[in-house]
């Protein structure tokens, strides 16, 4: 495992699952969001998109997280990847904590990514596209679907596919990785 892409539904817990790993292994990680959001909720084009992914994945060892199939399973991010690891969380949990989180979030104000907060409508808006709890809902069984059926796809046979059921597997998984060791530093 060197380069991997840590994917599963909005609020699975990709991004605090994908820093442990990073840490515990040494390496560089990168969350797609942060490459997404760029200041004031907008977004880069596509082609700057796809640059900063390509950038992202050019090191020889890095982790990043995110669901973006455009840099992801179709992008720079899966042609460099040697391993993807899937959260597929119950979709019980994944509710409560993307609820949890989006409440906490917007509560305290933090910063995401590029100085952009949680925006309220995230509890009034129904479109799943400006509400992330309704996209976690809604988006659910699609976004596991695509890794289910990635995981069977030849253009893919170069990637080794992990998928983690629960919390208590990603931490058992997690205390099972072995540092190499090396660091990107």
């Amino acid at each position: 495992m060197e380069r991997i892409s840590v994917v599963g539904s909005s609020g699975a817990g990709k991004s605090t699952f994908a820093r442990k790993l990073a840490a515990r292994l040494g390496v560089a990680h990168v969350e797609l969001d942060l490459l997404w959001h760029d200041a004031g909720w907008t977004n880069p084009s596509p082609d700057e998109f796809l640059r900063r992914a390509a950038s992202a994945a050019d090191g020889e060892r890095w982790i990043t997280d995110g669901n973006y199939s455009a840099v992801t399973v179709n992008g720079p991010i899966w042609e460099r990847a040697d391993t993807v690891i899937v959260l597929h969380i119950p979709r019980r949990v994944v509710m409560r904590q993307v609820t949890v989180r989006t409440i906490r979030r917007a509560v305290r104000r933090e910063e995401l990514w590029n100085g952009n907060r949680e925006p309220l409508s995230n509890f009034y808006r129904w479109d799943p596209e400006k509400n992330v709890i309704r996209w976690a809902w809604t988006r659910y069984e699609a976004v596991n679907e695509r890794y289910r059926e990635a995981a069977r796809d030849p253009r893919y046979a170069h990637i080794q596919f992990i998928f983690l059921g629960s919390h208590d597997v990603a931490e058992e998984f997690l205390r099972d990785v072995v540092p190499t060791g090396r660091s990107l530093d």
